[in-house]
């Protein structure tokens, strides 16, 4: 079992300039261990009295001291000049990369994709806003021609109180106040868009006229209508009801 040197104990020698410690005195090939701002230094140069000292003239143990004593200096400055290390891995601009043909086609070729799809989807709402536009027109005219339709049932049902107020004006006996409520109630079936026709004299059409009697005459020219028997109403472009006449040809 290999023994281990002694460092030397700083109280009993004391320091030397520099943070240096005394050396212990070597003796024949062992090793010599210095102790040097808290490190362990050990000399495995040559015992005294070597070849190389004895030709400069220098003792070996002077030269380890002075060698050892400028080597702590160095790393004292050091270490007082030096900040703390970053942590982490060092930072390391990266070059810049050229660009090459390939970058330029690939954005090319997105940029075409993009583009491709951005007329795909203009083209999806252009055809959505048609679809919404065709659609509120529809809806729209269905609920006129429901409006039209409810209305037009409702003034149907009042077409024959209309048809005993002409008889009653034929005969005259539309007069005082009773005359006054039958125009008022013209006037306001007419506000809802209910028109009365067929009058004496009128050119016969079949589409809205329906002939009970047919006669000739030498005073027509055409097809008309000679006696109204039941006036034809219609509601807007709707007929309601065709007026009864009889017709005459001409001769």
């Amino acid at each position: 079992m290999t023994q281990k040197p002694r460092a030397a104990d700083p109280g009993d020698t004391g320091s030397t300039p520099g943070g240096s410690a005394p050396t212990e005195p070597t003796t024949g090939d062992g090793e010599r261990v210095v102790i040097r701002n808290n490190r362990k230094l050990v000399d495995t140069s040559e015992p005294e009295g070597t070849a190389a000292d004895a030709e400069n003239g220098v003792p070996a143990e002077g030269l380890v001291e002075d060698a050892e004593v400028v080597v702590d200096e160095i790393e004292v400055e050091v270490n007082s000049t030096d900040g703390p290390e970053p942590s982490g891995p060092a930072v390391v601009d990266a070059p810049a990369q050229p660009v090459d043909g390939g970058g330029s086609s690939s954005l090319g070729a997105e940029l075409e994709a993009l583009r491709s799809e951005l007329d795909e989807r203009t083209r999806d709402l252009q055809r959505l806003s048609a679809e919404y536009a065709n659609y509120r027109k529809r809806v729209d005219r269905d609920r006129n021609l429901v409006q039209e339709q409810a209305t037009g049932s409702v003034l149907a049902a009042l077409l024959p109180i209309l048809d005993d107020l002409d008889r009653a004006r034929e005969h005259g006996d539309l007069v005082g106040p009773f005359g006054t409520v039958a125009e008022q109630l013209t006037t306001a079936l007419g506000k809802f868009g209910l028109n009365a026709f067929g009058e004496q004299g009128d050119p016969f059409d079949p589409t809205r006229h329906e002939a009970v009697a047919h006669q000739t005459s030498a005073e027509v020219s055409e097809p008309t209508c000679v006696q109204v028997m039941r006036r034809g109403y219609q509601l807007g472009e709707r007929l309601l009801r065709p007026a009864l006449v009889a017709v005459a040809d001409p001769e």
